[in-house]
């Protein structure tokens, strides 16, 4: 780790940041003195009930907040934050008004337009009545099958507006991919665009969209018209309607508002292990609303004249985190589509004319860029970006030192990472601070962060657990269909009892920064995209060639690429064909993120004595790391299959 910090913000940068200003407002509030970041940190964790009232006062929470802003139980699961606090998400979200934009929009080069912030409150206020028409309430569900467009964000303010919960996926997940999801919950309502574009390719959704919509069997499928009118995907949809048609008996009036619970539901958001069906996780309303206006106005500078951008799809929870800067009155920059299409330059040109000040995307697009030899320090003004921030995967030292280089020198690079499990971010930017290449800067604020070794005990140097010690707002408030919450329980607080575990493997700096080394579960995160293995087992074990399948993801070039062995029936061979009808199966059946890398035969799979399959026994063969669980293992002779393999040199 390099001793010079590759930016430094100014004092006068330092001085006008919210995150100061905050800080001057904690000092009156409780007469201490902060005098840097790490002090305020310590306060906010240690007395989290007075921090999350401050910032709830500091952020102009729309709202009743209630006498209390914290119940201590007696664990983490138990502690209660405003439990008589009423409120509601998209009130929020829609308190500007006027002729400035609210949102821009940019397909790839195919379509562009732009709503201010009456129109969009036009739109949810049509789509508030309409929805009202349909029955829907408190509890019910609508999702998504969605590009990152307005609409995706107009239907998903009127479902909150209503108190229903709003889930979404993107429309290139393939049927299985949707149905494990979506079928779960039950929608009264399903959302879907006719098609999409990416890679200047324009593709049509209809054919999959008729199945899904069935055998969801939705009241009614709202199609919204993207690469046609809409008609086509409306007609083989189960009760198809366009959204032209879905809206047109009602004209915008005002609109209205139901004050919930602090823990009403809000989303539902999809998060796979290594077996069964994604995980249905819960967030409320109020966790998910505080816990952004912190990470946008504090860590990020985001408030009103902000223009923020961040690269996302609808089934990444970086799309929930970025509709949510429209409460602090930012306007949001929406890209649908392939991010190097039609050509390499296409994002940066998005954000100079738009003027973005917030540029948000993946480590693998900042590596992807430097390897097509981009330069828009040279080639495009960036002049109004103050943040750059990057998640996903850890960003490598390279990608730190090429954004400085070559893309803009005075800009903060926030490297973030948190997940789904709290739709936000454990550690990320501090504006306050100077950037160290290859390190997250520090936890956020109210979040208890800390690495612990295996015994359970934190570690201020080496590598261990991410883990949280302490309860925060926006922790799941349940999973969908766990009534007695051992699911819940399993995937967090198994590991430490009754700590939150993440399953990020990490170590402190000397900063006082953090590095992520990657997951330390079996989660595959190809191009920051957190995917569950289940997910191709349960299209690759459809094949009668397959007699079984194991899939990792093997850390390649910054990034990780996943790669699937497979176990072949008697008589059968891995021929050129076989490998890719494999891999077109789950490009068409889940998405083209879970496409392998490579597919490998193997003549055995190694499992445990409970005759699980172990995926982590055999990454961390392909690592070339020590497996320390082979007691556990009924075979381990079979993970010579995996050692050495040539294959995975290229």
């Amino acid at each position: 780790m390099s001793e010079t910090p590759l930016w430094t913000p100014s004092a006068a940068r330092v001085e006008q940041h919210p995150m100061s200003r905050f800080m001057q407002a904690a000092h009156e509030a409780t007469g201490r003195s902060f005098d840097d970041f790490e002090a305020l940190h310590s306060w906010s964790i240690e007395d989290r009930g007075a921090f999350w009232s401050l910032l709830w006062d500091f952020a102009g929470i729309i709202g009743e907040k209630g006498e209390l802003a914290l119940i201590e139980g007696p664990s983490m699961r138990e502690d209660r934050f405003f439990p008589d606090a009423r409120l509601n998400f998209a009130e929020n979200l829609l308190a500007r008004t006027g002729g400035d934009d609210a949102i821009a929009f940019r397909g790839e080069d195919r379509l562009s337009y732009r709503w201010n912030w009456d129109e969009l409150r036009a739109v949810v206020s049509r789509l508030q009545q309409a929805f009202r028409a349909e029955g829907i309430g408190c509890g019910d569900r609508i999702a998504a099958m969605m590009p990152n467009m307005p609409e995706t964000i107009a239907v998903m303010l009127a479902a909150s507006s209503l108190g229903a919960v709003f889930s979404s996926c993107s429309p290139d997940f393939g049927e299985r991919g949707v149905l494990d999801r979506f079928g779960q919950i039950e929608p009264k309502l399903l959302v879907a665009c006719d098609g999409y574009f990416y890679a200047s390719k324009e593709i049509d959704i209809a054919d999959k969209l008729g199945p899904i919509s069935r055998k969801l069997s939705p009241k009614k499928t709202i199609v919204v018209p993207y690469v046609g009118d809409g008609a086509k995907a409306a007609a083989a949809s189960h009760n198809g309607v366009t959204l032209a048609d879905f809206m047109a008996p009602f004209e915008p009036a005002d609109l209205s508002f139901e004050r919930l619970p602090f823990n009403h539901p809000l989303y539902i958001m999809f998060s796979s292990g290594t077996t069964g069906v994604p995980k249905c996780i819960v967030h409320g309303a109020g966790g998910t609303l505080l816990q952004h206006r912190k990470e946008h106005l504090l860590h990020s500078g985001n408030g009103e004249g902000a223009r923020v951008f961040y690269f996302t799809t609808c089934g990444w929870m970086m799309w929930n985190w970025l509709v949510s800067a429209l409460a602090g009155g930012s306007t949001l920059l929406l890209y649908d589509g392939s991010p190097f299409h039609p050509h390499k330059t296409i994002v940066f040109d998005y954000l100079a004319e738009e003027r973005a000040t917030f540029f948000g995307t993946s480590a693998k697009y900042i590596d992807s860029a430097r390897k097509f030899g981009l330069k828009p320090r040279e080639s495009h003004d960036l002049s109004s970006v103050e943040v750059i921030a990057s998640t996903g995967s850890p960003l490598s030292p390279e990608g730190f030192a090429y954004v400085y280089s070559d893309v803009k020198e005075d800009v903060h690079l926030a490297s973030i990472s948190g997940g789904t499990d709290i739709v936000s971010c454990f550690v990320l930017g501090i504006p306050t601070l100077p950037v160290f290449e290859g390190e997250i800067q520090g936890p956020g604020l109210g979040m208890a962060v800390d690495v612990f070794g295996p015994e359970g005990k934190s570690l201020r140097s080496g590598k261990g657990d991410l883990v949280c010690v302490k309860a925060f707002p926006c922790m799941p408030i349940e999973f969908w269909n766990d009534p007695g919450g051992e699911r819940y329980t399993a995937a967090y607080f198994e590991t430490f009892p009754g700590i939150w575990a993440h399953g990020d493997f990490a170590e402190w700096t000397e900063h006082g920064g953090i590095v992520i080394h990657g997951r330390s579960d079996a989660t595959l995160n190809p191009q920051g995209v957190r995917i569950g293995t289940a997910e191709i087992y349960n299209i690759v074990e459809q094949f009668p060639e397959v007699a079984e399948a194991i899939c990792i993801g093997q850390s390649w070039e910054g990034d990780v690429r996943v790669v699937l062995f497979v176990k072949l029936a008697a008589g059968e061979e891995l021929g050129d064909d076989l490998v890719k009808r494999i891999k077109d199966t789950i490009r068409s059946g889940a998405s083209p993120r879970h496409v392998p890398a490579k597919v490998l035969a193997v003549k055995d799979i190694p499992r445990t004595k409970s005759g699980k399959i172990t995926e982590l026994a055999v990454r961390e063969v392909v690592e070339g790391r020590p497996v320390k669980n082979k007691e556990a293992l009924a075979n381990p002779e079979v993970l010579g299959e995996f050692e050495g393999r040539g294959e995975l040199s290229t």
